[in-house]
């Protein structure tokens, strides 16, 4: 299994002039741990995550190192704090050495690069360009497909682009919604606003696969108001 076979697509992106009130207004209402930030020539300039939103004036929550740490600290890192703490972009707080993967790598390449860098998340990368993410929790999706060392059937990111397609026209907002294409077939993991929704995402789902099986791991809210998982 590889990473265009789990990957989250396609990926949320912001420009480096966006306002960090933007990126954290997304990262909760996408419900995603970071977004790629890229130029106008869809270049991928850097990565904004909840990390690097941690330490802001706004919230009482920046760091204030003492006399003596920062005569020992580096200008460097002292520049670098007060730019995450107050910079009001994207190109002001992002994460600029950003790792990344292309589409052909596999999961356990993938593991070891998250472990290695001790990171959350990785770009998918084509003709240099972000075509996707692959998150830990896109890992565990694949795990819980019993894949994780299988080739995935034919078709896999078209394919997977006719279902989110199908889903689309009938009806089922799939912000929360992800098609992992494992060796048995196509597992739909995420969350849909209503149970019309989620018998129309696995019908959907197994017009577009022409075959190809589809196992639904989607549920709802359970009782909770949709407006109540964007908080």
């Amino acid at each position: 299994m590889r990473a265009r076979d789990v990957m989250t697509a396609p990926p949320v992106f912001v420009a480096p002039e966006t306002p960090v009130e933007e990126i954290a207004k997304l990262l909760l209402k996408r419900r995603i741990s970071a977004v790629p930030v890229v130029a106008a020539d869809e270049r991928l300039l850097g990565i904004v995550s909840e990390g690097d939103l941690l330490r802001r004036v706004e919230t009482g929550t920046q760091r204030e190192p003492s006399w003596w740490l920062t005569a020992f600290a580096s200008g460097d890192d002292v520049a670098r704090d007060y730019a995450r703490s107050r910079g009001r972009q994207a190109a002001d707080v992002m994460t600029r050495e950003v790792v990344t993967v292309g589409e052909d790598a596999t999961l356990p390449e993938i593991v070891a690069l998250l472990e290695r860098h001790r990171i959350k998340r990785v770009p998918v990368m084509r003709d240099g360009k972000v075509v996707g993410i692959v998150s830990r929790a896109n890992l565990l999706q694949g795990l819980a497909s019993r894949s994780v060392a299988a080739e995935a059937p034919a078709g896999g990111e078209a394919l997977r682009k006719r279902v989110v397609e199908e889903m689309r026209r009938a009806g089922v907002d799939d912000a929360f919604v992800n098609v992992v294409n494992a060796e048995d077939g196509l597992h739909l993991w995420g969350i849909v606003r209503s149970p019309e929704q989620l018998a129309a995402a696995r019908i959907a789902a197994e017009t577009a696969a022409g075959g190809v099986p589809v196992v639904s791991h989607l549920s709802t809210p359970s009782g909770v108001p949709w407006a109540a998982i964007w908080i």
